[in-house]
């Protein structure tokens, strides 16, 4: 069974830069100083925030000052099967 997402790509990336620009503001926490303590540049910060783009170090090296990697770590977890198909692919 197929399921549908409804937001593309970039809208999800969006959204993340949105979640992760309020978490910031509500510690208190300024671009410039993101960026200091992330090891982030202040650009990337500012275009992450803007446009959603950032590299996957990036996004992780910010998640840690931010105390949300376990959002980060979730991405990808163990999910269940959908068909026996899926346990042969996982074996190769």
């Amino acid at each position: 069974m197929q399921k549908y997402i409804w937001e593309t790509p970039q809208e999800i990336n969006m959204l993340v830069a949105t979640n992760a620009k309020n978490i910031r503001k509500r510690k208190g926490i300024s671009q410039q100083k993101l960026s200091k303590l992330s090891g982030v540049s202040y650009g990337s910060i500012k275009r992450f925030e803007e446009t959603g783009n950032i590299s996957l170090i990036s996004l992780t090296k910010i998640a840690v000052v931010l105390d949300a990697v376990n959002g980060i770590k979730a991405l990808f977890t163990e999910v269940t099967y959908n068909s026996i198909q899926e346990v042969i692919n996982e074996q190769r």
